[in-house]
Order: structure tokens, then C-alpha cells, then sequence
């Protein structure tokens, strides 16, 4: 017959300036015996901003010199590349909530917003640099389908950020 071991709560511990699960580890008759240690990341750092920037231009660059994602900027109207925006945010959301506040969202809800629009944005801005660079946005002559393009790049761009950012 097993019995049934009760294991105190995990609890949330900043160490060495870094957000961890402590864990604590139990033996069979429920007496604790030690603590593990998990890295939990709740908060938006410089690290990962850096993370969300390289694995954004890991897809931003080979999307932007395509001639099919140039078209469908010009093609696409402007009500579906507010939808791409939108599947691109929700996305995101999903899978940062469900890779770092699934364990506590509860005083993280800032920085889950912080993290959510500012992988977006960050995407946003690698995906802008990029196409200026090749000359595929025309700043000044047609804005609308700069923004277009940018945003529909910005699609598999932020995806990439996204998973980046969760290398530790």
C-alpha cells in the first residue's frame, strides 16, 4: 500500500538576482530532505531582450528577401494585415503564458505584458531595420505598405523571438 506523501507548497525566491522555484524534495514519510532549485522567468531582462532580437532576425532575414512576402504587402488588405497583428500578439501570449506564468501569473502581470508587447515590438523594429536595409520600405513614398510589409515579416519574425526567449 502507498502512501500518500504531502509535499509543502512550492514557493517563488529570488537568488543571485534571478527569480527561482524552490521545490522542496521529499522522502517517504513526508519529511523534507532537500530543495531543488528551478529557473523561473517571470521577468523581461536585458538578456532576453537581446535573445528576442537575435532569434527575430533569425527568420526576419530570409523572410525579408523574399519577393512573395514584397507582393503581399502590396496585394493583402489592409484589414488582413490587422488580423496578421492580431494572430501574431495572440500567439505570442499564448506561448509565453504558457512557457513562464503558467506557475504564477499572480504580481507577474506587468512583466507578462512587458514581455508579450515587447517581443512584438522588438520584431517589429528588427523586421523595419532589415527591409530598410534592402530598400523594401519606401519611408516617406508609400508608408502604408512599409507598415504592411513590416507587419506581415514581423509574422514568423516575432514567432522566432518568441521561441528564442525561452532558451535560459
Amino acid at each position: 500500500m502507498k502512501e500518500k506523501v504531502e509535499i509543502k507548497e512550492t514557493s517563488i525566491k529570488r537568488i543571485g538576482g534571478y527569480l527561482h522555484r524552490v521545490v522542496p524534495i521529499a522522502d517517504k514519510t513526508g519529511e523534507i530532505i532537500s530543495y531543488a532549485l528551478k529557473p523561473i522567468m517571470l521577468e523581461f531582462k536585458p538578456r532576453d531582450v537581446l535573445q528576442v532580437i537575435i532569434g527575430s532576425a533569425l527568420l526576419a532575414i530570409p523572410v525579408s528577401l523574399t519577393e512573395e512576402a514584397w507582393e503581399l504587402g502590396e496585394t493583402l488588405r489592409s484589414s488582413n494585415v490587422v488580423i496578421i497583428s492580431i494572430l501574431s500578439l495572440s500567439m505570442i501570449s499564448l506561448f509565453v503564458y504558457f512557457n513562464f506564468y503558467k506557475v504564477t501569473l499572480k504580481g507577474y502581470v506587468v512583466d507578462f505584458i512587458k514581455r508579450v508587447f515587447g517581443t512584438y515590438i522588438i520584431s517589429i523594429i528588427v523586421v523595419a531595420l532589415i527591409l530598410t536595409i534592402i530598400e523594401k520600405c519606401p519611408w516617406g513614398i508609400d508608408n502604408a505598405l512599409a507598415f504592411k510589409r513590416i507587419i506581415i515579416v514581423a509574422f514568423p519574425a516575432s514567432m522566432s523571438g518568441t521561441l528564442s526567449d525561452t532558451l535560459k
